[in-house]
């Protein structure tokens, strides 16, 4: 166990998940989950806001009462982890939250969103124990190789934004699995949920990647994935649509949303199989488009592939992974892990920085 001058650490962390609607906040003793709770907010409370930013003090003064609530002192932690928020790109791994990330989180250098709100937290409540505050793999991770950058126009360079911490996560799991550490193993990971990741991670890092925000990659339940450039630029130049239309086609109302009417996986399932053969069709799309990006991929290992991981919320669904896994199960081993894992895996990146396993870096 880490020691802490001459007491011994309990190796107490918090951490604190933003979303747009909730909070996740959960503490640990080690390994040990002391307390796990999701905090709804209420739309209209939320809408009294202008910013992500103004919610702030609303969203701290309910973590910290809840913390009372449960008798957790807020300084018995011996770290304070936070979801990382929307930064300049920065490589993965674990980063201490300095004045420069402060400030870059309350401006939002790279767009607002509520996970830039689990810096500031988590900094604030970190101050009463004098612990490390922390983010992870947030998602603006970028470890693109260069020739990942290049899209086919120099105005529009390719830009790494997916869901790196449960990539990370779970490519972390994999390897410790096979026996062979993280930084010397080559994985495929896709991550599906309300959008869609496919990573190529290459000794540690994550060297190409789609952008699973804006429009790049295979289409979810929410988002369009890539679509056909020049009808794409027709349909802008329409003057049916206004930017703003244009860009929620290509996240919130693509995909499922746009065929279908829903964004809820399981219903598509289910209609599918009642005999919807529209649904039926759109959701085996979606398993064939997944399944031809793991297999684009899969030429930058040149054979040399480890294993291929499934996981996020639509990992849960059997029906799903097992329509990948008929398409991929030729190009290697093939795991499953359903769910975000988002909790823990900001637990795990805490305790590695308690335990001297890794080493927290410095944002600049």
């Amino acid at each position: 166990m880490a020691k802490k001058g001459d007491i011994f650490m309990k190796e107490r962390v918090l951490v604190i998940n933003p979303g747009s609607t909730s909070t996740k906040i959960a503490v640990f003793e080690s390994e040990k989950e002391i307390l796990n709770e999701t905090i709804r907010h209420d739309s209209n409370e939320l809408a009294k806001f202008d910013s992500i930013t103004d919610q702030y003090d609303f969203r701290s003064n309910i973590i910290q009462e809840g913390l009372k609530k449960e008798g957790i002192e807020p300084d018995s932690f011996d770290a304070v982890i936070g979801r990382g928020g929307l930064l300049k790109p920065i490589p993965g791994g674990v980063w201490s939250v300095n004045d420069r990330m402060i400030n870059d989180l309350r401006e939002g250098v790279s767009g607002q969103h509520a996970s830039n709100l689990g810096g500031l937290i988590a900094h604030e409540i970190a101050l009463a124990s004098g612990a490390p505050s922390l983010i992870a793999d947030p998602v603006v991770v970028d470890e693109l190789q260069e020739l990942a950058r290049i899209s086919g126009h120099p105005e529009l360079p390719r830009i790494s934004i997916f869901h790196a911490l449960n990539q990370k996560a779970v490519a972390r799991r994999a390897s410790e699995e096979t026996g062979k550490p993280y930084e010397e193993s080559n994985l495929i990971v896709a991550h599906m949920g309300g959008g869609i990741s496919v990573g190529a991670h290459k000794n540690g890092k994550v060297i190409d990647v789609n952008n699973a925000l804006n429009g790049e990659g295979p289409f979810s339940p929410e988002r369009s994935g890539t679509l056909p450039a020049g009808q794409l630029v027709e349909l802008c130049f329409s003057g049916k649509y206004e930017k703003k239309e244009i860009m929620k086609m290509l996240k919130g109302k693509g995909g499922f949303m746009a065929y279908l009417g829903t964004a809820d996986g399981r219903e598509v399932d289910q209609r599918g199989q009642q005999g919807d053969k529209e649904a039926d069709l759109i959701f085996k799309a979606m398993a064939y488009q997944v399944a031809k990006e793991i297999g684009s991929l899969s030429t930058i290992f040149s054979g040399n592939l480890d294993g291929i991981i499934l996981t996020g919320g639509l990992a849960y669904n059997e029906r799903l992974t097992t329509l990948i896994k008929e398409r991929i199960d030729f190009i290697g081993g093939v795991f499953v892990y359903p769910g975000e894992g988002e909790i823990e895996a900001l637990r795990d990146a805490a305790l590695r920085i308690i335990r001297g396993e890794d080493k927290a870096q410095t944002y600049s």
